[in-house]
């Protein structure tokens, strides 16, 4: 592993998360935790098996990884963060939330994988009626389907469907996104790239799931 040898420290963290591909590996192991490798492989696209297995192998090393043997019928070993694994949480949002006006610039071309999805949403949404009744919205993009929900005042993205879902967004990856962050109304992404939202029945929307900070910061209703 190399150094920057300088006392300081960001760049002792450096050391440890700063080579390509490390970050994307936490942020995979932060998403879903006990990953086999071939999970890590679907979840970072680009990256060749000997870069992963070399980049394993460092953040093992560096306390950040552990393996585990997984017992019948998984039978596999799992990749997962230690506890100074896991502290690394915070940053990893606070780039995420850094990097977020970016993604305008970015293209339908690149590569996305829906479980991704999970770190915007906790960057961007909190719910704001934790009274109220539990939410759903269901994602239709990218690799598979994902869940938002909302419910105790906390907010949840696992992938799957719903089964009677308050809410369903179908679209390119780019326009979903900038839907939920209240960059465009439905109307205007339905207009733009034929994304497709269907709310639940004809009365009033149900409890609001709102954009709190971050992106969008207008407080629309997502239904």
């Amino acid at each position: 592993m190399r150094s920057y040898g300088q006392h300081c420290g960001l760049a002792k963290t450096l050391d440890v998360i700063g080579d390509r591909w490390s970050l994307l590996i936490v942020r995979e192991l932060l998403l879903r935790d006990g990953c086999r490798y071939t999970d890590l492989l679907h979840g970072l696209p680009g990256i060749s098996t000997n870069l992963l297995v070399d980049r394993l192998r460092d953040l093992e090393r560096a306390g950040v990884v552990a393996r585990d043997e997984a017992p019948p019928p998984v039978a596999t070993t799992l990749y997962r963060l230690t506890a100074r694994g896991k502290e690394l949480r915070p940053a990893v949002l606070a780039l995420g939330r850094w990097g977020a006006p970016l993604l305008a610039k970015g293209s339908d071309d690149e590569a996305f994988r829906s479980h991704w999805m999970a770190l915007p949403v906790e960057i961007v949404f909190a719910d704001h009626a934790p009274k109220g009744t539990p939410m759903a919205i269901e994602l239709r993009t990218g690799d598979e389907p994902v869940v938002i929900e909302a419910a105790d005042g906390a907010i949840h993205t696992r992938p799957g469907t719903a089964e009677d879902p308050d809410g369903v967004l179908t679209g390119p990856p780019r326009l979903v996104m900038a839907v939920l962050a209240g960059k465009l109304t439905w109307e205007d992404a339905r207009a733009r790239a034929g994304v497709r939202g269907r709310p639940r029945g004809a009365g009033p929307p149900p409890p609001p799931l709102r954009c709190a900070r971050g992106l969008g910061g207008r407080g629309d209703r997502l239904v």
